[in-house]
């Protein structure tokens, strides 16, 4: 029994380490792209800065930005999420120009929201362009492995014409921009964020349950930290499209930004079991659909008209006794290419 969980966890490793080398993008230090935001105290980095936690306590969150803004481009981070009882906890990985632009900022967030002990943590991706809030382009998964057990990597693609959204090496949803969306579409420069705060008022189960600091503190880890962005130089008078056209096209040519056959399948698969709401299915609060949402009648049945999935996806989180004091063990379950590995 002890040799077949080694191997589950040298598989669960392997698997993240492949997935933080897929890109073949460059990671950074934590001080060559990122300055503590608030919390100070609240942020921990490793010796030589590759690793970055944030905590939250009864005292604060705490997060970290940026120190330059991006006109496009990829990023990403491996994340290791709380674990045990994290209800009301919210940790976000976003691009934002919020603190320029207050009422018609734009937004990218990849959003995880907390939950009772014993229950998944639930993921929630955003695309807010112009201060579209009241035309949110939310939708919510599960996720098929334990995001407390190790690092995943989440990354955002961010172009003149395409918004993909990856975990590790499969992308989960894809916003192609159309002249329909018209300002909805993020197209303005953005900074990176990393937070943890207390979202008890709304978080877990509309404000239900609280965060119970006994718990704390709540660590998010951060490593692999890529700013693969065109940084755009304040000084120059030139349009930020004009600063950034070369490194736009090696971005076009980049494997990250187009989805192949086989990309797109994955991403189907992914949709298919593991989403749990999308605003292209919520005909209460767009009775007719976003401009760029694709609609499947046949996929559309399995949704109520809140947009929320009929029936949940089973948990992916399993556990198996151990043979030591009948103490629980998780065992993560490893996807690849849709088929589970044990």
């Amino acid at each position: 029994m002890a040799e077949a969980a080694a191997i589950v966890t040298t598989l669960i490793i392997a698997t993240a380490v492949v997935a933080a080398a897929a890109f073949n993008v460059p990671a950074i230090t934590f001080d060559e792209g990122y300055a503590p935001l608030f919390g100070d105290k609240n942020i921990i980095q490793s010796a030589g800065g590759r690793t970055v936690k944030i905590l939250l306590n009864k005292y604060s969150g705490s997060g970290f930005i940026s120190s330059d803004i991006y006109y496009h481009g990829f990023f990403s981070a491996s994340i290791k999420l709380p674990s045990d009882y994290t209800a009301g906890v919210v940790v976000a990985f976003y691009m934002s120009n919020g603190d320029i632009f207050e009422k018609n900022h734009d937004e990218l967030d990849f959003e995880f929201l907390g939950n009772i002990k014993g229950k998944e943590w639930r993921i929630q991706t955003n695309v807010y362009g112009n201060g579209s809030t009241s035309r949110g382009r939310e939708e919510r998964y599960q996720l098929p492995f334990d995001p407390t057990a190790e690092a995943h990597r989440y990354s955002i693609l961010w172009t003149r014409t395409n918004i993909i959204f990856y975990i590790d090496d499969t992308p989960i949803r894809q916003v192609a921009r159309n002249d329909a969306m018209a300002g909805d579409y993020p197209s303005k420069p953005m900074s990176l964020y990393a937070t943890i705060w207390d979202g008890s008022t709304w978080a877990t189960s509309g404000g239900k349950y609280k965060i119970d600091y006994k718990y704390a503190p709540f660590v998010t880890e951060f490593t692999d930290l890529v700013l693969h962005g065109c940084r755009l130089d304040p000084i120059q008078q030139l349009p930020a499209s004009q600063q950034c056209r070369d490194f736009e096209a090696a971005t076009a040519a980049a494997d990250y930004s187009s989805l192949s056959h086989e990309k797109r399948a994955a991403m189907l698969r992914f949709r298919q079991k593991y989403m749990t709401y999308t605003c292209c299915y919520d005909q209460q609060r767009y009775p007719i659909p976003l401009p760029e949402c694709e609609v499947v009648e046949s996929e559309k049945d399995k949704y109520w008209k809140s947009g929320d999935i009929k029936v949940q996806p089973k948990p992916i989180l399993r556990r198996h006794r151990g043979k030591k004091r009948g103490q629980a063990r998780n065992r993560a379950v490893v996807e690849t290419n849709g088929q589970a590995v044990a």
